[in-house]
């Protein structure tokens, strides 16, 4: 029997990320860093910062030159044991995607609406 759960989510888990978007992929990795350094897993926590900083687009300098010196300093961290310094700023690169990713979202939401629906604007108790 627990086999057959862990397999069926691990399918699950497969199929998220497949199906997520790059914004979604990026605030699952620090998901991913984030429940590595509170359990002071360095390997784990070493590789996915690791990817984070090697998954930076350098067609936009000003941020992904910020994001390096922040991953390259949580690694330094790790690196001494100070997981819970790592942990602070992780959890707020992490908050800040998630707000993008929600921003994102909404505005296509917003824009969706107001595109498929303009014959209903000003009609009826909605107006």
């Amino acid at each position: 029997m627990y086999q057959s759960t862990y397999r069926s989510q691990q399918v699950y888990r497969q199929q998220d990320v497949m199906g997520a978007s790059p914004i979604r992929l990026v605030v699952m990795a620090y998901d991913l860093a984030i429940c590595a350094c509170e359990q002071k897993d360095f390997e784990k926590a070493a590789k996915t910062i690791s990817a984070l900083r090697d998954s930076l687009d350098f067609d936009y300098p000003e941020v992904a030159v910020g994001l390096l010196k922040l991953y390259q300093w949580c690694l330094a961290r790790i690196r001494k044991g100070d997981y819970a310094s790592a942990l602070d700023v992780l959890k707020e690169l992490r908050s800040a995607w998630n707000e993008s990713e929600e921003s994102l979202a909404d505005s296509r939401k917003g824009a969706f609406v107001s595109s498929s629906m303009p014959e209903y604007a000003g009609v009826g108790r909605f107006a």
